[in-house]
């Protein structure tokens, strides 16, 4: 029997329903340190980024700068949001009982808040320590570095990896790195153009829940 294909999985806004959670954590901490106007329209435009990205992005459309010092206090506003509200995205868990081969998260979270959002959420069993970050890599999403650094932690070839994203950057990074791409917007923070973006920016596919999910991925070789 053929080895399945190694699955790559985003975390936020893929495993966890986080991204509403964190935007409303910016729009708080950024209001804290005075500077209002941050709302869920701007944070929506830097999923997918790690957090010095974001505030670099939301700098350049809204001219607030935050200060470096106080770095820390987004994690924390987040992680006080996360504790109480956060929930696995619809049907992952029961995806993931069932998934066969290797499996890692590659994220542009920091390792303390993946590994915060998977236990809390009850996902962390099926990962064990193959947990990957952006501050692992030089360059961030879109750029592939993450993605290749996963791979190459699994020992897997590129070409076989399959990457499920729900946010254009991943997208993009996936594609850069050679993957097969697949955009998911089962997640709390979806729009109407959210699948259409996903498929500019090169994905195969695009899928609304779990079940699609496998279904799609039956055609390539990943049992599920």
């Amino acid at each position: 029997m053929a080895r399945a294909r190694p699955i790559i999985f985003d975390c936020d806004g893929v495993l966890v329903d986080s991204e509403p959670l964190a935007a409303r954590a910016y729009e708080r901490v950024y209001e804290k340190h005075g500077m209002p106007g941050v709302h869920g329209g701007i944070i929506a435009q830097c999923v997918g980024m790690k957090q010095a990205d974001i505030i670099v992005r939301i700098k350049e459309l809204t001219g607030h700068q935050f200060p470096a010092a106080a770095d820390s206090d987004i994690w924390a506003e987040t992680k006080i949001l996360f504790s109480q509200e956060l929930k696995p995205t619809p049907g992952i868990a029961a995806f993931l009982e069932t998934l066969d081969g290797d499996r890692c998260v590659a994220s542009s979270s920091s390792v303390e808040r993946i590994n915060h959002s998977l236990a809390i959420t009850g996902l962390a069993r099926f990962f064990g320590d193959a947990i990957y970050s952006s501050s692992m890599v030089k360059n961030g999403k879109p750029a592939p570095d993450i993605f290749l650094f996963a791979a190459a932690a699994m020992g897997a070839s590129p070409a076989d990896c399959v990457v499920i994203e729900d946010s254009p950057f991943g997208i993009q990074g996936a594609v850069a790195a050679g993957m097969t791409a697949v955009g998911y917007t089962g997640g709390g923070h979806t729009y109407a153009e959210h699948a259409a973006r996903l498929m500019a920016a090169g994905a195969d596919f695009v899928c609304a829940d779990w079940s699609e999910v496998s279904r799609q991925l039956s055609g390539l070789g990943v049992p599920a």
